[in-house]
């Protein structure tokens, strides 16, 4: 029997060179797009920290933890999403169910 909807975490790093409203409206993008598409959605706004290190020549990043349950097949759109969207630098979805 396949499941209906799985627990996810994702935390994606908006470029720091954004202007503040662009990199908001990119944050609020995919806030909203997990919101329309999962439930007991928990978000996490971790602000500019040190990267471990540098990205397209970047020191820092804006990061952003979303937690959420949505269908299985949601995650794989998301990370679609995110490889098109200019301004992200990295993401990642992590499973968190066993």
């Amino acid at each position: 029997m396949a499941k209906i909807s799985g627990k996810y975490e994702t935390i994606f790093i908006v470029n720091p060179t954004l202007e503040e409203a662009a990199a908001t409206a990119v944050a609020d993008k995919f806030k909203s797009l997990v919101e329309a598409n999962g439930t007991n959605v928990e978000v996490e706004d971790w602000g500019k920290r040190r990267l471990a290190y540098p990205i397209e020549d970047q020191t820092e990043g804006v990061y952003t933890l979303i937690r959420f349950e949505s269908a299985p097949a949601f995650p794989a759109e998301l990370d679609r999403i995110y490889k098109i969207t200019d301004g992200i630098m990295r993401s990642i979805i992590v499973c968190l169910d066993d």
